[in-house]
């Protein structure tokens, strides 16, 4: 767990128990080839050395699990099955080659498998068949963000042709049967959200409430990366760190806490966190406080 992850998650516990709410943990191990155990442990680890707590999760229990996506297969073929979908044989190579996407950027599908007979296309990814719409996701954090998720993202994947499920499909399926309200995570995820949106209209679920939070920045004011050198949260309780310095920088770089406090427990956080006093400061992370 990295120093970025740290401070949404640090955010979201915020969020919920400043609301009086329930906090989930769910391990998103869908890509079973890089998943291992002991990175589950770590991560639980890693969150309780912050002071962070969960009402539900793999290892409390509670009335939704199971609480790893690897054990929620039965829900997830379900509602493919309700969904128009196709097989698609393409590669990634050749989507990008179709669409001339520049570097870095997701190409759109565009759509070579849409009309092929399902028994010409045997193996290969799941793609949903996008019904045309222009969806509009109102943000606690950005505002009203809105895309025509048939154009701007195209026909996508739903279960990939190594049989892992996609994580587009996995956290509506979840999130509705969870009785999930609220979900905050990192900005970086918002462009995918209507995707999400769409996914739960078309299966008659409910939308949660979302908060994309601004980006932890590195020393050079870009999104904090292995390249800045940055200590994981293992690392930082290997070595012996303060969890309460780490909390306290944290909370410092969203605009919670002032400069004169080195340290903090995340509980001491809660009676005035309000998501409104999140701040984009853009401001570097000292990673030297740590």
């Amino acid at each position: 767990m990295h120093l970025g992850n740290a401070r949404t998650a640090l955010l979201a516990w915020l969020q919920m128990r400043a609301a009086g709410g329930a906090f989930v943990l769910r391990i998103e191990d869908l890509d079973l080839g890089r998943t291992r155990p002991a990175y589950e442990d770590l991560l639980i680890e890693d969150l309780r050395w912050l002071g962070l707590d969960w009402d539900e999760g793999p290892d409390v229990g509670g009335p939704h699990g199971p609480y790893r996506q690897s054990e929620r297969e039965p829900w997830y073929t379900a509602a493919l099955a309700r969904l128009d979908t196709y097989p698609c044989v393409c590669s990634r190579k050749e989507i990008r080659a179709a669409t001339l996407a520049p570097h870095g950027a997701e190409p759109v599908y565009p759509g070579t498998c849409r009309e092929r007979p399902r028994q010409s296309s045997q193996g290969g990814a799941w793609r949903w068949r996008v019904p045309q719409a222009v969806v509009r996701v109102e943000d606690a954090w950005r505002g009203a963000f809105e895309q025509d998720v048939a154009q701007e993202a195209g026909d996508f994947v739903l279960r990939r042709s190594d049989g892992a499920w996609a994580y587009q499909l996995a956290v509506v399926v979840d999130d509705a049967a969870m009785e999930v309200t609220h979900v905050l995570r990192g900005a970086d995820l918002l462009e995918s959200t209507p995707r999400q949106v769409l996914l739960q209209r078309a299966l008659g679920l409910p939308t949660p409430h979302y908060a994309h939070a601004p980006l932890l920045c590195g020393p050079d004011g870009e999104k904090l990366s292995k390249r800045h050198l940055a200590p994981d949260i293992a690392a930082l309780r290997t070595r012996g760190g303060d969890p309460e310095r780490v909390v306290a920088e944290l909370a410092r770089s969203l605009g919670l806490l002032p400069r004169g406090v080195a340290r903090v427990s995340a509980r001491a956080l809660v009676a005035d966190f309000e998501l409104a006093r999140v701040q984009n400061l853009r401001i570097p992370f000292d990673l030297t406080a740590l």
